[in-house]
């Protein structure tokens, strides 16, 4: 009877635990990644004013290549922003998506998510590197230069200014292959989140995170399932506002490339039109008007877009956060000479 009682208990406590909602176990398994990450030893090795010796001037340096790039471009931020998140969703924040592809290996910059991103976005590293090489040889990580180059693109259009912590080193590995790694714009809710805790990030980050999107452009291929064809029922998502749609599908014929803004109402201002557009059916990509799917988190989308000083203040925290991502630091990688090759 002892042994019929223990087993009964055991099967309850089994289902009990099979029965744990998502976010307890999105919270389990973020503990899990974050030691598997090393994220401990990692982040004690980052700080802010890691070059405040070695070389004092790398964040002025790599703010005024930014500034001459922006009077050239005014959208190039918006693309360094994504090559930063792009570059920590991929092996950690390495630099690896800075990498040339070679005759032997295709590199991440190669990839479909990547092949959008402007060379002059990455010229804008390069030409940082260049002059902090002149200044303070073989110091400052080209990783590091992308960190700084993204604080200081969101500052640019708005966002609130917040310190860097460096010390990242370059890693010497980039294939077009782990991009997969990168959430599509066609994710759900589920998916999408569990992307984001995979790299130590909870749902709040991600939807705080998305708010990157208030920058920017995208090209048609990438929401236009969305326009034509959706499913058997709707030739348009049905979740997307009617004249968005209209409007869409003039700036998107099939089979076009074009570009469109990701916020038009204000697309080089960093604030909470992105929010505000997904209160009105108005995100552009699916996995931008799936934040509206569940009341927590279409409830974090009404506090963002009701309150800018919030959202700019946690969008700067989870930037910290997610730049700190398995990176390599201490003796790992190496710091390039030039951020394009290995050395």
């Amino acid at each position: 009877m002892e042994d019929l009682a223990a087993a009964k208990h055991t099967s309850e406590l089994i289902k009990t635990v099979r029965e744990m909602d998502f976010r307890r176990g999105e919270m389990l398994l973020a503990i899990v990644v974050a030691l598997c990450w090393g994220a401990i030893g990692t982040e004690a090795q980052l700080s802010v004013g890691f070059y405040s010796y070695s070389c004092p001037k790398a964040e002025v340096i790599v703010k005024k290549e930014l500034k001459k790039a922006l009077k050239a471009d005014a959208g190039i931020g918006a693309d360094l922003l994504r090559m930063h998140f792009h570059d920590c969703f991929v092996r950690g924040c390495d630099g690896s998506i800075l990498l040339d592809s070679t005759k032997k290996n295709s590199a991440e910059k190669d990839a479909i998510p990547n092949q959008t991103l402007e060379d002059e976005a990455f010229q804008v590293i390069d030409k940082a590197k260049k002059k902090l090489e002149k200044v303070c040889k073989g110091t400052v990580s080209c990783a590091d230069i992308l960190a700084f180059a993204a604080r200081d693109s969101v500052v640019h259009y708005g966002g609130t200014f917040y310190s860097v912590p460096a010390g990242r080193r370059d890693g010497k590995i980039s294939r077009s292959s782990d991009t997969i790694d990168l959430p599509p714009p066609t994710f759900n809710l589920k998916q999408l989140t569990k992307s984001f805790v995979l790299k130590g990030l909870s749902q709040d980050d991600m939807i705080t995170l998305s708010g990157a999107h208030t920058i920017g452009v995208a090209h048609c291929p990438t929401f236009s399932n969305r326009l034509y064809n959706f499913s058997r029922t709707a030739s348009t998502d049905p979740t997307l506002n009617t004249k968005y749609a209209a409007q869409l599908k003039k700036e998107c014929p099939p089979g076009s490339n074009n570009e469109v803004d990701m916020d038009p109402p204000s697309p080089l201002t960093f604030d909470t039109s992105y929010y505000s557009n997904l209160l009105d059916n108005r995100g552009l990509f699916t996995s931008d008007q799936i934040l509206m799917s569940t009341p927590a988190t279409a409830g974090k989308v009404r506090q963002f877009a009701s309150n800018s000083v919030l959202f700019k203040h946690k969008f700067a925290a989870a930037m910290v956060k997610m730049g700190k991502i398995g990176v390599l630091t201490g003796k790992q990688g190496e710091i390039r000479r030039y951020c394009r090759e290995v050395n």
